[in-house]
């Protein structure tokens, strides 16, 4: 079946979807992202998503496309049109093209670029990988500065996905000045003696909207959590460990560098966040 997909104000069959070969997107990785998860025929997290948008294009002085109304009405027909229960609407917003190749950037009045389409993912939620829980690599973080703002620069994170591959792991966590900033492609944390602790907001990180939402529902459920650097070594001595990510939720660490946390499977706090969270996002879903 082929997709429908969403390019600049027109819903069309993905294989007659086109941009310009000079858009930056293509050209300069001049373009930011979202991921938004379905469940239910429902968007998880919508309303975070649309603010952390509006914040990535303001960080690029790159204007809005449209107003996130017309988001939620662009990503509610798409999930309909497609037919998805389970999965993902990934949206793509580039600074567009003026007609060429340069560095400088177009003209103020250069329309942006909207781009959206779905994935369906059965299974989403009761996935067979958060109950083995994931093994991952440590490597060095050389990312440009600014990891908050969500641009589509994923050479690097994608690099870091094959060398776990390579070595027979999942996934991998990045470490800057001896210590862990983030995985690949999401947000870290580990566990010891019930303290959650994983590596406070800043320019370094991804502020994650799955982070966000992890951290209210631990502090409700009165888990103590500390917000502070914390090396790999840490990481390799604790009871247990996970990340988040809006494609993936909350995801059980079960091994580091060939380290096996705890008995080597998901542990009780992950498990427990990941139930909550599914609970909670369903709840709040739209």
């Amino acid at each position: 079946m082929t997709r429908t997909v969403y390019v600049n104000g027109e819903y069309l069959p993905e294989n007659e979807a086109k941009v310009s070969i000079f858009d930056r997107g293509f050209l300069f990785a001049d373009a930011v992202y979202e991921v938004t998860s379905v469940l239910d025929g429902k968007l998880i997290d919508f309303e975070g998503h649309a603010v952390r948008l509006e914040r990535s294009l303001n960080e690029l002085d790159m204007p809005s496309p449209c107003t996130k109304d017309e988001l939620l009405e662009i990503h509610r027909k798409l999930v309909e049109l497609n037919g998805i229960e389970e999965g993902l609407v990934y949206l793509q917003v580039s600074r567009g093209s003026d007609g060429d190749r340069d560095f400088v950037f177009p003209s103020a009045d250069t329309p942006p670029s909207l781009v959206l389409f779905t994935q369906n993912k059965p299974g989403l939620a009761d996935s067979p990988a958060a109950k083995k829980g994931a093994k991952i690599i440590s490597i060095e973080d050389i990312r440009w500065g600014r990891r908050d703002i969500k641009t589509v620069q994923l050479l690097y994170p994608s690099m870091g996905k094959m060398m776990a591959k390579k070595a027979g792991c999942d996934d991998a966590w990045l470490i800057e000045d001896g210590h862990v900033t983030e995985g690949t492609s999401n947000n870290a944390y580990y566990v010891k003696n019930g303290k959650i602790v994983t590596r406070p907001l800043s320019n370094d990180i991804l502020h994650g909207i799955t982070r966000a939402a992890v951290l209210r529902l631990a502090e409700e459920a009165q888990m103590e959590i500390e917000e502070r650097l914390f090396t790999i070594d840490e990481a390799k001595e604790a009871d247990e460990a996970f990340t988040t990510s809006a494609s993936a939720f909350v995801m059980p660490v079960v091994e580091i560098d060939g380290v096996a946390l705890g008995d080597g499977t998901p542990g009780p706090i992950a498990k427990r966040l990941r139930e909550i969270y599914l609970e909670e996002s369903r709840k709040k879903a739209v």
